[in-house]
């Protein structure tokens, strides 16, 4: 190998002899026409020289290069000799073999591809028609639907004239998508009228997407609405009649000859109640409907048919007989203190108008009479002449 002290002393002499000789040729006097031609020579020959250095320097760089990654490859590879490992001493495990489980995702879980496309269930918004079946009732009807039984009421004016005993098989009702009224538009009217009559916004009314109206476009005073459009009111409101039977007192016969042939005349006397009242038949759990005003101001006790019915209270009975307004047969007890009671749907009575009664005493049988889908016992209180939940005052 050739030392790099050498090369540069070797270059140095090269150089030396050259400027002896240039000197000489000074001495000659060749030395203008000379250096005309000596020089690009001398420039060549000293580039050509350096080149050369450069090439042996590099040549030898990689090659001193080479060797030393030749060494540490071969010093990592050769075991090293007269070391004791520390791992020496443990013990030989051998490993279970490996199986690859025979099943269909032994090369991996692929992902399968699903066809089907899941549409998200969307709110209704325009109104169904839904035919009465046998012994449906309003609320049974708006518990299907998720509405309350008012709504059923407040979409069936045509049919139900607000009057829930007058729901038939067959009948063809609006079910409403919301709570609220189904209300016809008449040429003229004013949306903001009609929201105000039916005790909602008039925002409820252009908002609602069944209507079809344009919340921004819409002049409410001037709609342009056709004659005879329907229109869903959500969240409207009107008042219902009281249909229950007749908060009947002894002073007031006439009112009780408004609700049928039971209807008793004139009395003057009879026994005032204790302002106690207890339960009114022999079982104790509700068969159909419970306190909910105005649509049922009582509630329905379920039984067999011919059960024992009790006065709730001590007093006078001022109606006794057929109901024509779908109670079927019903006493009314008048209690001189206020208060009076109702019983329902009865199989019989046993008791005469005019009659004193006492606390306790049996009146009647429970029954399926009327507008009822079941054997029970619809019962009421009245205090006042205003229809009061019966659960303030009894308990089985």
């Amino acid at each position: 190998m050739v030392d790099k002290n050498t090369r540069d002393n070797e270059t140095s002499e090269n150089i030396t002899s050259f400027a002896l000789v240039m000197a000489q040729v000074r001495q000659l006097g060749l030395e203008n026409p000379t250096l005309r031609v000596a020089v690009p020579v001398a420039l060549v020959v000293l580039i050509t020289l350096v080149v050369i250095v450069m090439c042996l320097f590099v040549g030898n760089l990689e090659a001193s290069n080479q060797e030393h990654l030749l060494a540490t490859a071969q010093a990592i590879a050769a075991p090293t000799l007269g070391v004791q490992s520390d791992t020496d001493s443990l013990p030989f495990v051998e490993l279970p073999t490996y199986i690859v489980p025979d099943t269909p995702w032994e090369n991996g879980i692929p992902r399968l591809a699903d066809m089907d496309t899941i549409i998200p269930s969307r709110p209704r918004v325009d109104v169904l028609t839904y035919i009465v079946e046998q012994g449906d009732n309003i609320f049974a009807i708006a518990d299907k639907f998720g509405l309350r039984p008012e709504t059923i009421l407040w979409g069936n004016f045509a049919v139900l004239a607000d009057d829930p005993r007058y729901i038939s098989p067959g009948d063809e009702l609006n079910i409403l998508p919301v709570d609220g009224v189904y209300r016809q538009y008449n040429i003229g009217e004013s949306l903001g009228n009609i929201a105000a009559q039916l005790n909602t916004s008039l925002e409820a009314i252009l908002e609602w997407p069944g209507n079809g109206l344009d919340p921004y476009e819409t002049d409410p005073e001037k709609p342009n609405i056709a004659d005879g459009s329907w229109l869903i009111v959500p969240g409207g409101s009107r008042e219902i009649p009281d249909w229950g039977p007749p908060a009947i007192t002894r002073d007031n016969p006439a009112v009780a000859a408004y609700y049928g042939p039971g209807a008793c005349g004139a009395i003057s006397e009879g026994a005032i109640g204790t302002g106690t009242f207890v339960w009114p038949t022999t079982q104790t759990g509700l068969s159909g409907f419970d306190w909910n005003p105005p649509l049922h101001n009582g509630i329905d006790i379920g039984g067999v048919e011919g059960n024992a019915i009790y006065a709730t209270d001590a007093g006078v009975v001022v109606y006794s007989g057929e109901s024509t307004f779908g109670f079927g047969l019903l006493i009314v007890i008048d209690h001189g203190n206020g208060f009076q009671s109702a019983y329902a749907h009865l199989s019989s009575v046993g008791t005469l108008c005019g009659q004193s009664v006492s606390q306790g005493q049996i009146i009647g049988g429970l029954g399926n009479t009327g507008n009822s889908t079941g054997p029970h016992l619809h019962f009421e209180i009245v205090q006042n002449g205003a229809k009061v939940s019966p659960w303030w005052f009894v308990a089985p």
